[in-house]
């Protein structure tokens, strides 16, 4: 996937879109009228509207753009009875043919317990799950649940393009510099980011193979970063799933 663009949104969100030559499909729709202002400035026709989970902020443009343009929309069978009405309800392993790409659906609950991703053939479209050195809070599921569904994702070829949803990027490198001070990788990656904002471009999007370098949430198995969160919080916590416990609970008060 080379032709993604992020659309900005609310505060922070991004609606990933992209124009197959033919039609357009977006990701997490949250606000209609972005979507609407990109595809008539290009003049676009919308085929496909995907939904990674349910929240309003990736959901609250859907029912404008289906009127508007027809699209049809797909979304996690799961959570459909939270989600604007779905023409396609997915689980995991099914398939989906979509803007020029093939798409399997992966189950990946955590931030919600329905939550999906949309695996390409050299990308994701993983909603708030994982995040450019973070990943999504736990509104819905259990520390362990969200541990595994990262653990699906981290499986992933290591050029796999991420388009997480979220332009959280600093905030979460703040974050991890304070667990890890002086780590040199998160210290440049640091300061790449802060240029790329300072120059109003996106952090985004990222790869498998950057974020396991890198991201704490998905270095948890890691008997040095055990250590470092250990001492954050003041009792010895094991690597694995209570190392990814903990750090999330750091981060959650952070």
């Amino acid at each position: 996937m080379k032709n993604a663009v992020p659309l900005p949104a609310f505060q922070d969100n991004y609606i990933w879109s992209w124009f197959d030559g033919e039609a357009a499909v977006v990701v997490d729709p949250g606000d209609a009228d972005v979507v609407t202002a990109w595809l008539e400035g290009n003049g676009y026709p919308l085929r496909d509207i995907l939904l990674t989970h349910w929240h309003p902020d990736h959901t609250g443009g859907v029912d404008a753009l289906r009127n508007r343009y027809g699209a049809r929309v797909v979304g996690p069978l799961a959570e459909q009875a939270r989600l604007p009405a779905l023409d396609l309800a997915v689980s995991d392993g099914d398939r989906v043919r979509s803007g020029g790409e093939d798409f399997s659906v992966m189950a990946i609950p955590g931030h919600t317990l329905g939550h999906i991703a949309y695996v390409g053939a050299d990308c994701v479209f993983c909603g708030d799950t994982l995040f450019h050195t973070g990943c999504g809070r736990l509104f819905e599921g259990e520390p362990a649940q969200m541990y595994d569904s990262l653990a699906r994702l981290m499986a992933l070829d290591a050029n796999t393009t991420v388009y997480c949803t979220h332009e959280y990027t600093l905030a979460n490198l703040a974050f991890a510099r304070s667990v890890e001070p002086d780590d040199d990788r998160l210290r440049q990656v640091e300061a790449d980011a802060k240029q790329r904002r300072a120059e109003n471009q996106p952090t985004l999007p990222t790869t498998i193979g950057e974020q396991k370098d890198f991201n704490p949430f998905l270095r948890t198995d890691e008997a040095a970063l055990a250590e470092a969160v250990s001492g954050a919080v003041g009792h010895t916590v094991a690597p694995g799933v209570d190392t990814f416990a903990a750090l999330r609970a750091l981060k959650d008060r952070s």
